[in-house]
């Protein structure tokens, strides 16, 4: 994992070698002294749909900058920047994904103790201090050019986004601002409710009946299995040792008549259906024997077991005792949906084994079955494969590197210039033993990880990683084994961009060797899935946003199109890929599942047509755009292929929760909070589809769209949440970004169908959405998220901010999350745990900050307002 390639070693060794210019050397501490600011001064610019910021330099060092001895490199939420109309000190360039480059006008000149400011342009608005330049650094150059210093900025310093023009995205922006007051306007929907009315278990079993009685659970209790169940057993008591500090007996088989009279846990299978689902339904009981785990099958044990760790009371998280009591219940419950996934992207930023881990088991706490594990990118691959060793060495690190046609990945979203730093996250992987840990971890709790390699766009890291390959073997003198594996074209002069701003990410589709490579990386993981004792049955092909413009320049394509008319042009050579490469899958028993994409085909004019061709076959696709084509999953379901729903509007937990610009996370979408993961009707996608990444209610954009058909109802396999990681930096974000989603996402993909799903008045349906997520909203709040404080030594789930107004004098404070305590301070200090509990409108004066806590002491940021 810490690994260097030699190649980059040397290389960046000989950069950072001291160097003199026309201006003088420049040392390490010299550079530091160079301090930059920037600024976003407004997203209300010409012409729409732009933004303005400029860079602030201040010169504290003792060299002077001039023209050609220096440049500044960093990365920022990947976006096209304009040509100046006023001439700049310094221009802005975009290089390729999110690295840009400032390069100095040629008669650039700052001398020590000069400031500068730079202003440019670019399209889209920017809204979040996540989109800020990051990770910069500067390169000083010798007179003849090359590279002789890289030194990190460490003052730098993003001025805050408070203004209107800063915070929203021109006047096209119809989101309200993310104040304090409209907090207060929108949560007075909610209304906090007593324990008895909250949800015991997330996701809602299909049936919980109350009984009259408590059993007490204490050490006494023996934990007996059915053969086949040790694994579910174990996990049970280790689960209940965190509530009572002691090893339950475990023993196996059923308990006979001499000690049928004593406490038990009993867990076992047989013929157990719930709502006509026999497969992973279980049923729990809990009565003044003790109490029984019943499930169809060990899934459906495993997660009965699940469900009655959510019975536990907060005290026994709390403060571990020896006993606690257990309200005497019957639950039957079963799936809504087999297939219930969360896709997680360790490639654009890595994520170490230890926090997959973690979230393997928030999985498997709310009943999420498939993990999609995402290790190919362009910006990083981060599974160690044998016979191909450039892989990790190249392709599992960013640096500084010559330019985007060096055989290296360039510095990605922050992570500077200098390969595994200790606190950036751009290098690292899981060797073979890592991933057969994690696979392993996650097959005894019944989750199944999917492995991915996304082709043919998204694949910078490997084709760098097969250049650098190609490159070595071919200094050895071995022309073939260097082709052996080769995935582009060298000779393709397409220009084109992809979606995340690449412009060389697309392996080429006419060599033979690209599909050996596939077949190379898909034989390998299988291997590692036979030495964690598992089968892999299921393969994900990506195949997503391959770029307009693509293969148009590239001899090789322009032959195989020659030879093969039938493909009618290169925007067709993206299907051509896949039916090549699916029979080679299809001989590995494999179920191929693939982003929407595998399953269109494109029009002249760009529009993306259901593609028939693949029905029969082990084909899924994964169906995410429901913004830009908003029908697109019925009509893959309705022609007959079987479907994942991943809706963006719903399911992406990288949208951020809101249009605070504090609140970290993409917004391209629109904004995704835990509501919006709860409010999912998969047979009725449009009337759960609210507004545009805008604000712009989107009834108007169904119509005349087609429906999903009642028979093809059964094509929706399931439902994924995707968690994409530009903007994810470490275990701490992860868990912030995917939590309380996850608690809504979970209740969508096995909860029983909900009334409201079916009910066409809006008005109607409105009330009851209200009515149902108050309850929820109440149950996150009181009961389920203080549990995550203390299950795996805490999660750092998100709270939200209180909303408040101040009216003649009285402050009145409220939340979304209803149960949640209020705390404010008026002395400018920031609340506490001590701090006075607001509870009834009260008189203040001066500024007012506020804070949401929940029972476990965790708490929001503060939300300011001030009494006039």
């Amino acid at each position: 994992m810490n690994k260097i390639f030699p190649y980059s070693l040397i290389l960046f060794g000989l950069l950072l070698l001291g160097g003199c210019n026309k201006s003088g050397s420049i040392s390490k501490e010299q550079a530091e002294k160079i301090g930059i600011s920037w600024k976003l001064v407004s997203n209300f610019t010409e012409p729409a749909g732009s933004f303005e910021a400029k860079f602030t330099i201040r010169n504290e060092s003792d060299f002077t900058l001039d023209g050609s001895n220096w440049k500044l490199f960093f990365n920022m939420s990947p976006r096209p920047i304009h040509s100046n109309k006023v001439a700049q000190p310094a221009v802005i360039e975009h290089i390729n994904g999110d690295w840009y480059q400032m390069v100095p006008a040629k008669d650039f000149k700052m001398r020590p103790r000069d400031s500068m400011t730079i202003t440019y342009t670019g399209t889209e608005g920017v809204i979040k201090e996540t989109d800020a330049p990051l990770g910069l650094y500067f390169v000083f150059y010798d007179k003849d050019g090359k590279e002789k210093e890289i030194v990190q900025v460490t003052d730098y310093t993003i001025e805050p986004f408070t203004a209107k023009e800063q915070i929203l995205r021109g006047k096209m922006d119809l989101k309200e601002l993310p104040t304090a007051e409209n907090r207060y306007k929108s949560n007075l929907a909610f209304t906090k409710l007593a324990e008895d009315q909250l949800l015991k278990i997330i996701p809602s079993p299909v049936k919980m009946t109350p009984g009259t009685g408590a059993f007490t659970l204490t050490d006494k209790a023996n934990v007996f299995y059915q053969e086949g169940l040790e694994g579910e057993a174990k996990y049970l008591v280790s689960k209940l040792k965190t509530l009572t500090g002691t090893d339950l007996p475990i023993r196996a088989g059923l308990p006979n008549a001499a000690s049928s009279s004593e406490p038990a846990i009993i867990l076992k299978t047989g013929k157990v259906s719930v709502n006509g689902i026999a497969k992973e339904a279980y049923k729990l009981g809990i009565n003044q024997n003790g109490i029984t785990i019943e499930g169809s099958d060990a899934a459906g044990v495993f997660y009965g077991v699940q469900s009655l760790l959510q019975l536990a009371p907060i005290t026994s998280y709390q403060k571990p005792a020896p006993s606690f009591e257990l309200a005497y219940m019957q639950v039957e419950d079963a799936p809504r949906f087999h297939f219930r996934s969360l896709h997680l992207d360790v490639a654009r930023n890595f994520q170490t084994k230890e926090s997959v881990k973690r979230i393997i088991d928030l999985l498997a706490s709310y009943k999420v079955n498939h993990l999609l594990l995402y290790t190919t990118e362009d910006e990083g691959w981060r599974i160690e494969i044998d016979g191909l060793p450039e892989l990790t060495q190249v392709g599992a690190q960013r640096q500084h590197t010559s330019g985007m046609n060096a055989p290296a990945l360039h510095p990605g979203y922050g992570s500077g210039p200098v390969a595994n730093e200790k606190g950036k996250h751009g290098s690292g992987y899981y060797t073979k033993a890592d991933f057969i840990e994690i696979l392993k971890y996650a097959h005894e709790r019944h989750i199944k990880v999917i492995p991915e390699l996304n082709f043919p766009g998204h694949a910078l890291a490997a084709i760098k990683s097969m250049e650098a390959r190609y490159e070595r073997l071919m200094k050895e003198g071995k022309e073939t084994e260097a082709n052996e594996y080769r995935l582009i074209d060298p000779d393709d002069k397409s220009v084109y961009i992809s979606a995340q701003g690449y412009k060389n990410n697309v392996v080429s589709v006419a060599r033979e060797s690209t599909y050996h490579f596939f077949e190379k990386v898909v034989d390998e993981i299988a291997k590692l899935y036979k030495e964690a004792g598992l089968t892999m049955d299921t393969f994900h092909t990506g195949g997503d946003e391959v770029a307009d413009g693509v293969w148009t320049k590239s001899p090789m394509a322009a032959q195989l199109l020659k030879e093969h008319p039938e493909i009618k042009g290169p925007r067709n050579l993206q299907a051509y890929f896949f039916r090549r490469l699916l029979p080679r899958l299809e001989k590995r028993n494999l179920k191929v599942h693939g982003w929407e994409e595998v399953a269109l085909t494109k029009t002249e004019k760009g529009a993306y047509l259901a593609n028939p061709e693949f029905v029969g076959h082990p084909v899924v696709p994964y169906v995410w755009n429901n913004v830009y084509d908003v029908d697109l999953g019925n009509r893959l379901a309705n022609v007959g292929y079987q479907v994942v729903l991943c809706n963006v509007t719903n399911f992406y937990f990288d949208m951020s929760y809101n249009n605070d610009p504090k609140e970290p996370g993409l917004y391209w979408a629109g904004f995704v909070d835990t509501r919006d993961n709860w409010l999912f009707a998969p047979y009725n996608m449009f009337r759960t589809t609210e507004e545009t990444s805008m604000g712009k209610p989107m009834k108007e954009e169904f119509v005349g769209k087609e429906l999903l058909k009642p028979e093809a109802r059964k094509n929706i396999i399931g439902v994924e949440a995707q968690l994409w990681s530009e903007t994810i930096k470490g275990r701490d974000m992860m868990e912030y970004s995917i939590l309380p989603k996850l608690l809504g996402f979970s209740e969508s993909a096995w909860a029983a169908e909900r009334k409201w799903e079916g009910v066409a008045d809006d008005a109607a349906r409105g009330k009851m959405v209200q009515e149902g997520w108050n309850i929820f909203a109440n149950s996150i709040a009181q009961k389920h998220l203080p549990r995550l404080k203390y299950i795996n030594e805490g999660y750092n789930y998100r709270l939200p901010l209180p909303g408040a107004v101040v009216e003649n004098g009285m402050l009145k404070a409220n939340i979304e999350l209803p149960g949640l305590a209020i705390r404010y301070t008026t002395d400018g200090s920031e609340p506490t745990e001590k701090s006075q509990l607001y509870s009834a409108p009260v008189k203040v004066s001066g500024t007012v900050k506020l804070k949401s806590f929940d029972l476990a002491g965790r708490s929001s940021r503060s939300s300011v307002v001030s009494a006039k």
